[in-house]
C-alpha cells in the first residue's frame, strides 16, 4: 500500500498549479504523452523527468554545485540566437544575459543532455519489464538503481550528451562557426534523442500502456503538435517548404503486427571510410556466387568530404564488410538519379543526372569480369534523357517507367533487350499509371510491380502491376492498411514478400516496414527497431539471402543540415515467423498471467509484494534450458531470430553444464511444450550433422532448438541487468577513496586517462598518463585499484615505439609477472611479449586481404616479417608452400619461431635473421611482401632480387600524403622498373592495386601497392 500512497502523492503535485522543485518549475511539454502513459498504468509513476536539453551553463569558480543557465532550450537550438547571445553585435552599454548575474571569472560550458526519466515500480519484476523494454528503445543505459528497502527505482537514459567549453563570461574562446558547429551537433542529438522517445512510447503502446489524463496534461493545458522541422531532399526542391506534404509526420494506428518488429543493424566497415557510402541518389545491384555476397554501389551526391556528385565505382563485401574502390577503365561521369540494373555478367547504368542543366539519356555497361566501362550509343528515339525513374528487370529485359526531364514528367514504360541493345516503348492497356518520379519498381516473375512516386504536387500511395506477357496494367487490390504514400522510398522482393521502407515524408514517430503478401494480397506493418540516424530517403535497398542491405540515404534538414544514413542491415528471416502456424501454439492463460499483472487487468486480486502477487509476475519471465555444448549455436539461433531477451542476464547450473538463456515473450509464443516432442524424432541424427543443419526458416529453428534438448522453464533467477557505470567512472571513484585514504588531494583525479588499450588480457594506459610526481606516492596500491576496476589481470604503460630500426617496445607492466600475450585473429594465433615487440592493430583489414590471396603452392619472401603479420596469413589461410620470413629484431625473431609452431605451419616456412639486404634468397619467389613503414624503399632492390626472373608480385607498403598518392605510385612503377632494368630483367611493372589500410595521420594514409611484375615475351 505504501507504493499506491507515494503513487497518489506524487499524482496530486504533477496535477497542482504550483511549480515543481525542478529549475524550470514545470514539465516539459514534448514528453507529456509519455509520462500519462507511464504513470496511467498502476504498476508505475513518475518521480522525475527532462526531455532533453540544449543550454549553456554558467559555472562560477569555486562553487562545486553552484551556477545557473545563461541559455536552455528543450528543442533545437537556433544558432543565431546564441551567437547574439555570447557574440553581442556591438558592445552593449550594460551587461549582456549571460553576463549579467555572474562575476567574469564564471565558466561557460555547451551543453546537450539526452531525455532522462527517473520511474518508481511496484515491485521489480515491473522494474525488469520497464529496463528491458527502454534498453530495446536505445535507451542502452537503462537500468535498475535502487532495489534495496521498500522503493523500486528505475532510471531511462542513454549517452548521447555532450559537453564542450566556452570560455568564461566575458572572454569566450571559440570562434562563431565553431558555436556553429556545436549547435549543429546538438541538434542532431536532439533528433536522435527525439526519435527514442517517440520508440519508447510506442513500445509502451504495443505493451498495453495508454495515454489517460493522469494529472500531467492539465500542467501546460493540454499537448500540441509540435513538429520540429521541415524534412526535405537537397538537390532537388529548392525551397522545400513549397512542398505542404514534406513535413515529420506522426502516425496513429495499428502497425498490423504490434508485438512484432525487425533490428535494423549498423554494418561494419573496412578498407574505406564508411563516409565514402554516405550517398544519396546512388544506385547498388547485388552480386552474389557460391564464395561471396557482394553490392555494387555507383555515383550518388556525397562522400567523404565536401559532399559533391560521384562517380566512384565501390565493391562492398558483405562477408568481411571490405569496401574497395574499384580501379575500373573507362568511368563514366559523375551521376546521380540513375538506375542500375544486373543481367548477367554486366551492369546497365540507365539515365540520371550529371547537373540541373544536364540530363542524361546514356545507357552505359559495366563489365564485371573486365571492369571496364562502355558506352552505348542510342540509336533510338524511344528513351529520353531523365533521372529518377524506376527499373526492373524480367529475363534479358529491363522495364523503365516514369521519371523527370526539368518541368517534363513521363509515364511511359520502356523496355531495353539487353541481346540487342534496342529501345521499345511498349504500347498497353489497363489502368496506366500517371506521370511521376521518384518511385519504385520490381519485378516478380513475369509481373512488374510500382508503387508511389511524386507528380509534382502530391505524394502518391497507388500500387499498380503490369503483366509483361499480356501488356496490360493493373491497379492492385489489397487488405489491410496500406503504406503511406511516398517518394524516393525503397522497394524490394523477398520470398512471397513485397517490401516497401523509407521515403518522403519522414516519419517522426517510427520507422515501419511495410509487406504485401502476394499470395493474399494483404498488408503487414513492421516496426524497425534503430537506435541510429537512418533517413531512408533515396537510399538503396538489396536482398542478399536473408538480408536486406541499406545503402546511403539522406537529406538536407532544415535547421539540422546535411544527414546521410550508415550502412544498415535487416535480416527478414523472422518475416516467415509471421506466418509460421504450424510452430505456433496457443499460450495458456497460466502463462500470460504476469502479463495480465503488469496490464492492469487484475487489480481486484492484487495483494502486497510478498504474497501470490510476486510469483505471478516472476512466471512472465521464462528462460530456455540448453546443455553446455548446444549453448553457442543455441544462442546464435535466439539472437538471429529476436528471442533472446536482452533485459536479463544469461546464468548457468553449478557445475556449469547447462546454461540457461533469458527468452523474449515472441519466444514464448512460438516454443510450445508440445514442440519439445521434436527432439524424439532427431534421435538419429549426430551433435555434428545438427549443428551443420542450416537455418533458414522459424520452424527450422525452433525445431533444432528442440533437438538441442531445450526446454521451456519459468526463470527461477530473474537475473536483471543493473544500470551500466563506465569503467572510468568505477576507477574515479576507487582512485578518489585511495586519494583520501592517503591524505592527498583529489583535484589530481582530471589527470585519470580516459582512454586505453587492450592487449589479450592487458590493460594498456596511454603514455601521458600518471606522469605527475604525486601519483608515484600511492605506489603498487593505484595500479591495484585501476587494474581491479578496469577487469585486468595485468596492467601496462604505454612507451614510445622505440626509432630504432628494430622498432622496440618499450612497454611498461605495472600489475603482473611478464608481457607475453595471446592474440587471436582471422582465426591465426599470435603470441608476442609486448615489452619486448609492438603489434600493430591498425592492420586487420590487410592482414585479411593478404589471407585470401590466391598464393596456392607459390613461394614467398616476407623481408619484414615481425612477429608475423603477413608470413602467418600466407602460410595458414593462403596456404603457401614455402614462405622465407626474414627479420632483424631477435624479440620479433623468437615470437615468429614461437607462432610458426603454435599454428603448426614450422615446417613451411625458413626464418632468416638479420638484414633482409644480406640474408633475403635470390631469385626464388613468386611474390614479397614489403611490410614496414613509413617506408620500405630501402629494400626495393633486395625484393626485386628475390622474385623470379619471370616475375612476379610485390607488395609495397607506405606511409603516403593523401594528395600525393597518384605521384607516389607512378614513382613506385618507374622505380621498379629501373632497378628490373638494371638488374638485367626485361619485364613490364604496373600497378594493379592501391589498398588504403588507414590513416596514420591527418591526411597521410597506410597504402599497400600490389606491383606486377611480367617478363616481356620476345
Amino acid at each position: 500500500m505504501d507504493f499506491d500512497r507515494r503513487k497518489a502523492a506524487t499524482m496530486a503535485s504533477i496535477s497542482s498549479t504550483s511549480p515543481d522543485k525542478s529549475p524550470k518549475g514545470t514539465i516539459d511539454t514534448p514528453i507529456i504523452p509519455l509520462l500519462s502513459a507511464i504513470n496511467n498504468h498502476p504498476s508505475f509513476f513518475t518521480t522525475s523527468s527532462c526531455s532533453g536539453r540544449i543550454s549553456i551553463f554558467s559555472h562560477p569558480p569555486g562553487t562545486p554545485k553552484g551556477g545557473s543557465w545563461a541559455f536552455i532550450s528543450h528543442e533545437p537550438a537556433d544558432p543565431t540566437t546564441l551567437l547574439h547571445l555570447l557574440f553581442p553585435p556591438e558592445p552593449p552599454s550594460g551587461p549582456t544575459r549571460a553576463e549579467s548575474t555572474q562575476p567574469e571569472s564564471a565558466e561557460l560550458v555547451f551543453r546537450f543532455e539526452p531525455m532522462i526519466l527517473a520511474v518508481e515500480c511496484r515491485d521489480v519484476g515491473s522494474a525488469h519489464f520497464l529496463v528491458s523494454l527502454a534498453i530495446s528503445c536505445g535507451f542502452r543505459e537503462s537500468g535498475i538503481t535502487s532495489v534495496g528497502g521498500k522503493r523500486v527505482i528505475v532510471a531511462i537514459r542513454c549517452s548521447i550528451r555532450l559537453e564542450v567549453p566556452l570560455g568564461c563570461v566575458g572572454e569566450v574562446l571559440v570562434s562563431r562557426e565553431y558555436l556553429r558547429f556545436l549547435v549543429g551537433i546538438a541538434n542532431d542529438k536532439m533528433g536522435q534523442n527525439w526519435k527514442r522517445i517517440q520508440g519508447f512510447m510506442e513500445g509502451l503502446r504495443r505493451n498495453g500502456f495508454s495515454e489517460g489524463s493522469v494529472g500531467v496534461e492539465d500542467r501546460k493545458g493540454g499537448v500540441g503538435d509540435e513538429n520540429g522541422g521541415v524534412v526535405g531532399e537537397e538537390d532537388f526542391f529548392e525551397d522545400v517548404s513549397q512542398v505542404k506534404s514534406m513535413h515529420l509526420e506522426t502516425e496513429n494506428g495499428s502497425l498490423g503486427y504490434p508485438r512484432f518488429s525487425l533490428a535494423v543493424v549498423p554494418m561494419e566497415i573496412v578498407g574505406e571510410s564508411t563516409e565514402r557510402l554516405f550517398l544519396w541518389g546512388h544506385s547498388s545491384c547485388s552480386i552474389s556466387n557460391a564464395d561471396e555476397n557482394e553490392v555494387l554501389i555507383y555515383g550518388g551526391f556525397g562522400g567523404v568530404g565536401r559532399h559533391a556528385r560521384r562517380s566512384d565505382c565501390l565493391l562492398f563485401n558483405l562477408s568481411s564488410g571490405k569496401l574497395v574502390d574499384m580501379q575500373v577503365k573507362g568511368s563514366p561521369s559523375a551521376h546521380l538519379g540513375h538506375t542500375s540494373s544486373v543481367v548477367g555478367g554486366s551492369m546497365f547504368v540507365i539515365g540520371g543526372r550529371a547537373d540541373p542543366a544536364n540530363i542524361l539519356g546514356e545507357l552505359w555497361i559495366f563489365d564485371f569480369a573486365k571492369t571496364e566501362w562502355k558506352l552505348v550509343s542510342n540509336s533510338s528515339d524511344a528513351f529520353t534523357p531523365r533521372h529518377r525513374h524506376a527499373a526492373a528487370v524480367v529475363g534479358s529485359k529491363i522495364y523503365v517507367f516514369g521519371g523527370l526531364n526539368k518541368s517534363m514528367l513521363y509515364s511511359s514504360l520502356l523496355v531495353l533487350d539487353v541481346t540487342t541493345l534496342k529501345w521499345t516503348e511498349v504500347r498497353g492497356s489497363g489502368e496506366w499509371p500517371s506521370a511521376r518520379h521518384s518511385h519504385s519498381l520490381v519485378a516478380h516473375g513475369q509481373n512488374l510491380y510500382l508503387f508511389g512516386g511524386y507528380d509534382g504536387e502530391k505524394a502518391l500511395g497507388d500500387l499498380y502491376s503490369f503483366d509483361v506477357d499480356d501488356c496490360v496494367w493493373t491497379k492492385v487490390k489489397t487488405d489491410g492498411r496500406s503504406p503511406y504514400p511516398r517518394f524516393s522510398h525503397s522497394m524490394f522482393i523477398y520470398k512471397d514478400y513485397l517490401g516497401i521502407i523509407g521515403g518522403c515524408p519522414v516519419k517522426q514517430h517510427s520507422q515501419e516496414l511495410s509487406l504485401l503478401d502476394l499470395k493474399n494480397f494483404l498488408w503487414k506493418h513492421v516496426v524497425l527497431n534503430s537506435v541510429g540516424k537512418e533517413l531512408f530517403v533515396r537510399s538503396t535497398a538489396n536482398v542478399v539471402k536473408d538480408d536486406l542491405v541499406m545503402i546511403g540515404g539522406g537529406a538536407s534538414c532544415y535547421a539540422f543540415g546535411t544527414k546521410f544514413s550508415e550502412p544498415a542491415k535487416i535480416n527478414l528471416l523472422p518475416l516467415l515467423n509471421m506466418d509460421d502456424t504450424s510452430a505456433i501454439s496457443e499460450v495458456s492463460e497460466k502463462q500470460r498471467a504476469g502479463l495480465n499483472d503488469l496490464d492492469g487487468e487484475s487489480n481486484s486480486d492484487k495483494k502486497e509484494v510478498g504474497g501470490d502477487n510476486k510469483d505471478a509476475v516472476k512466471n512472465a519471465y521464462w528462460v530456455l534450458k540448453l546443455h553446455k555444448k548446444y549453448a553457442k549455436p543455441g544462442k546464435d539461433i535466439l539472437k538471429k531470430f529476436g528471442w533472446l531477451d536482452l533485459g536479463r542476464k544469461v546464468y548457468s547450473d553449478e557445475d556449469g553444464s547447462c546454461i540457461y538463456f533469458p527468452v523474449t515473450l515472441n519466444f514464448c509464443d512460438v516454443f510450445s511444450v508440445e514442440l519439445s516432442q521434436t527432439a524424439c524424432l532427431l534421435e538419429g541424427f549426430s551433435d555434428l550433422s545438427l549443428l551443420k543443419t542450416s537455418v533458414d526458416s522459424c520452424s527450422t529453428a525452433l525445431k533444432l532448438l528442440a533437438a538441442f534438448g531445450g526446454t521451456k522453464q519459468v526463470d527461477e533467477f530473474v537475473a536483471m541487468k543493473k544500470a551500466s557505470v563506465s569503467p572510468l567512472e568505477k576507477m574515479k571513484e576507487a582512485v578518489a577513496l585511495l586519494l583520501k585514504n592517503k591524505g592527498l588531494s583529489e583535484e589530481i583525479l582530471d589527470q585519470l586517462p580516459t582512454r586505453w588499450e587492450r592487449l589479450g588480457d592487458i590493460v594498456v594506459l596511454p603514455t601521458t598518463s600518471f606522469k605527475d610526481p604525486v601519483w608515484d606516492t600511492l605506489g603498487t596500491d593505484l595500479w591495484n585499484v585501476i587494474a581491479k576496476n578496469l577487469g585486468a589481470r595485468r596492467l601496462a604503460r604505454q612507451g614510445r615505439v622505440a626509432s630504432t630500426g628494430t622498432r622496440d617496445s618499450r612497454l611498461e607492466i605495472l600489475v603482473g609477472d611478464n608481457g607475453w600475450v595471446d592474440h587471436r585473429e582471422n582465426g591465426i594465433l599470435y603470441c608476442f611479449d609486448a615489452t619486448k615487440c609492438m603489434f600493430s592493430w591498425g592492420n586487420l583489414s590487410e592482414k585479411l586481404r593478404m589471407a585470401r590471396v590466391d598464393c596456392k603452392g607459390e613461394t614467398i619472401v616476407d623481408l619484414f616479417a615481425g612477429i608475423g603479420y603477413f608470413t602467418l596469413p600466407f602460410l595458414v589461410r593462403g596456404d603457401a608452400k614455402l614462405v622465407y620470413a626474414c627479420e632483424w629484431n631477435p624479440h620479433a625473431v623468437e615470437s615468429l619461431r614461437h607462432n610458426l609452431e603454435a599454428n603448426m605451419v614450422s615446417d613451411r616456412c625458413i626464418v632468416l635473421e638479420g638484414d633482409n639486404r644480406l640474408t633475403a634468397p635470390k631469385g626464388v619467389a613468386n611474390r614479397v611482401c614489403l611490410g614496414l613503414l613509413p617506408s620500405s624503399e630501402g629494400s626495393w632492390l633486395t625484393a626485386v632480387r628475390a622474385l623470379r626472373s619471370e616475375g612476379g608480385t610485390l607488395h609495397i607498403h607506405e606511409n603516403v600524403k593523401d594528395s600525393e598518392e597518384t605521384e607516389w605510385t607512378q614513382h613506385v612503377v618507374t622505380s621498379i622498373s629501373e632497378i628490373a632494368q638494371s638488374e638485367g630483367h626485361c619485364w613490364n611493372v604496373s600497378l594493379v592495386h592501391l589498398e588504403r589500410v588507414k590513416w596514420y595521420a591527418p591526411h597521410i594514409r597506410h597504402v599497400v601497392a600490389d606491383i606486377i611484375c611480367k617478363k616481356i615475351q620476345r
